[in-house]
C-alpha cells in the first residue's frame, strides 16, 4: 500500500485546570464551558490510542496500522513496540499540580512507573504567565519535605516568565507545574506516570484535595535539577535529546517544501494552513492538526498561507 499522512481523531481529557482555548484557538470540537485541559493528538498508551480518520486506514487505530505496516509507517520490518511519542495541546486556564516524572534507573528501583522526558512548545501565553521548573540552587529532598507539610513548595521552585515561541526542555526528574494561562504543545515519552506533590491547597469538584504521591514524588525528583539551568530555544532544532528531535520551521504563503522517504517525522501545525501531497493521496491540515508522515511516505507539502509548525522526529535507535 502506498504510505499517505495520518491524521487523527483527538482524545479529550477534562481537567480541573482546563477551559475553552482548543477551541477557541483551533476549532476543536469541544462543548463548550467544559474544561478540556488536554488534548491527545497522537497517543498508543494501553487505554488511548489513536484512531487514523483519513485515508484508507480510516478507523483504524495508529498500533493497528504499525502492526500490519511496521517498515512502511516506522521504517523498520522488525518494529513490534508502542509509538515512541505522546504528543498533547494542553489549555492551562489554571496552574497545574507541582508533579514529576521519573526517570528509567528511578521506575527500576521503585519497580514501577514508565519514565517520561519532555518538552513544552509555548504556543500562546497570557501576561504574565510562569512556568515552575527545577528547584532553586541549594534545596535538598529534606528541604522540600518540610516546604509540602508547610504548603510552600512554591517558594523552592524556579519561577520562570514566559512568551509565545519558546520551547522548554524538561529531562524526567524534573520538578515542575505549568502556571495559568498558557497553551502548550507538548511532545514526550508515551508514558503517563505522573506523580503530584503538591496542589496549591485547592479542592476538586467535589470538595475534596485531589490525591498526592508525595513519597514517589520525593523519590523521584533530581534536586541537582536547577531550573535556571534547563534550556530555552526559540528557533530552528529545538530538542535534541536521546528520545526525540524538535525542529520549528516557518513557511512562506504559497511556498513548497519536498518530504524525501525514509524517515518517520509527526508534523504539529501550529498556524497556518495548506496540503500534504503524494501518490498515496493527501491530506489538507490547518493550525492545531498533527499529522504522522510515515518513513515511506515520499510527497511535499503546500503552504496556502504564512505556517509554522513543529517537525519531530525520533533517532533510529528508539525505532529499531
Amino acid at each position: 500500500m502506498a504510505m499517505y499522512p495520518f491524521k487523527f481523531e483527538p482524545i479529550f481529557k477534562e481537567r480541573i485546570w482546563g477551559g475553552q482555548k482548543l477551541r477557541e484557538v483551533f476549532g476543536k470540537d469541544i462543548q463548550p464551558f467544559s474544561r478540556i485541559g488536554e488534548s491527545w493528538e497522537l497517543a498508543d498508551l494501553p487505554h488511548d490510542k489513536s484512531v487514523i480518520v483519513n485515508g484508507v486506514l480510516a478507523g483504524t487505530t495508529l498500533a493497528e496500522a504499525i502492526a500490519r505496516y511496521p517498515k512502511e509507517i516506522m521504517g523498520d520490518a522488525s518494529f513490534s513496540g508502542e509509538f515512541p511519542l505522546l504528543i498533547k495541546f494542553l489549555d492551562a486556564e489554571d496552574v497545574l499540580s507541582v508533579q514529576v516524572h521519573p526517570d528509567a534507573e528511578t521506575c527500576q528501583r521503585m519497580g514501577r512507573g514508565e519514565p517520561k522526558t519532555e518538552c513544552w512548545y509555548v504556543i500562546s501565553a497570557a501576561e504574565g504567565a510562569v512556568l515552575y521548573k527545577g528547584v532553586k540552587e541549594g534545596v535538598n529532598r529534606e528541604m522540600f519535605a518540610e516546604a509540602v507539610k508547610t504548603g510552600e513548595v512554591e517558594k523552592l521552585l524556579c519561577r520562570v516568565a514566559v512568551s509565545a515561541g519558546e520551547c522548554h526542555f524538561l529531562p524526567a526528574g524534573t520538578a515542575h507545574a505549568i502556571g495559568a494561562g498558557l497553551l502548550i504543545a507538548e511532545i514526550q515519552l508515551p508514558s503517563d506516570t505522573t506523580y503530584r506533590v503538591f496542589d496549591w491547597n485547592r479542592l476538586d469538584d467535589s470538595q475534596k484535595p485531589r490525591q498526592l504521591h508525595i513519597e514517589e514524588a520525593l523519590e523521584s525528583i533530581h534536586f541537582d535539577v536547577v531550573g535556571d539551568r534547563l534550556p530555552v530555544t526559540t528557533a530552528g532544532r529545538l530538542v535534541d535529546c536521546e528520545y526525540f528531535r524538535v525542529e520549528k520551521a516557518h513557511q512562506a504563503k504559497n511556498s513548497e517544501v519536498l518530504v524525501p522517504g525514509g524517515q518517520m517525522r509527526v508534523i504539529i501545525m501550529i498556524g497556518g494552513s495548506g496540503t500534504l501531497v503524494s501518490d498515496g493521496g493527501g491530506a489538507e491540515f490547518k493550525a492545531g492538526d498533527t499529522v504522522l508522515l510515515p518513513a515511506e511516505y515520499e510527497g511535499a507539502i503546500r503552504f496556502g498561507e504564512e505556517t509554522d509548525y513543529l517537525r519531530i522526529t525520533v533517532p533510529k535507535d528508539k525505532i529499531a
